[in-house]
């Protein structure tokens, strides 16, 4: 079994291409060490992993279900969170789940749950979406609804905790809790064969 440290991962994992989103450039995050993760606005690199008490979870066949970070300690954890409306949700957020759940949702040693955290939209984001787009691309995996609420202006528990800084984003958890990767972008092949690596 191979273990490589969250910056290699992180090289790794990372799209060469530049990536420019929110004023953040690809050299930015392509830096190394913790002075590259200390002028990231977003994400929690290297921290511990916290529990989402989301209402709303559906199973793989959208009945009522659950799904626990806590857990789910033990295993690799793959998060994706989306809106219906997110046009990068739909070209490579979605794709990417769907690449990774096909390679991963049977997998014992690997947890995978897509979560829709609306911090807008709230009228088209619906919970209704959630089990529209588990049918759209096929995912045999738990699904969520993480709404904030339009009157105050509170972002989705999800963003909060795990300062997710919009859609599509993902986040990568250790067995041990720990989150190695969280960011807008992946390049999709790298991350299946890194974690196909790690539960050989």
């Amino acid at each position: 079994m191979i273990h490589r440290k969250p910056q290699s991962l992180r090289r790794t994992i990372l799209k060469s291409a530049g990536v420019g989103l929110a004023g953040l450039s690809g050299a930015t995050l392509l830096g190394s060490g913790a002075h590259a993760q200390s002028d990231h606005r977003y994400g929690i690199e290297g921290q511990l992993a916290p529990e989402l008490e989301l209402d709303y979870w559906i199973d793989k066949d959208g009945n009522p279900g659950e799904f626990s970070v806590e857990g789910s300690r033990g295993k690799w954890v793959f998060l994706k969170c989306f809106q219906d409306w997110c046009p990068g949700c739909h070209s490579s957020g979605f794709p990417t789940l769907q690449a990774f759940s096909e390679r991963f949702a049977d997998n014992p040693k690997v947890a995978i749950a897509g979560i829709q955290t609306v911090f807008e939209g709230f009228s088209t984001n619906t919970v209704e979406d959630v089990r529209k787009l588990q049918l759209q691309y096929e995912l045999p995996i738990p699904m969520a609804h993480d709404p904030g609420d339009h009157e105050t202006g509170a972002r989705p528990q999800t963003m909060q905790k795990y300062r997710t800084g919009g859609t599509p984003w993902l986040i990568l958890i250790s067995p041990e809790g720990h989150v190695i990767y969280n960011h807008f972008h992946v390049n999709q092949e790298k991350l299946i064969e890194f974690v196909a690596e790690q539960v050989a």
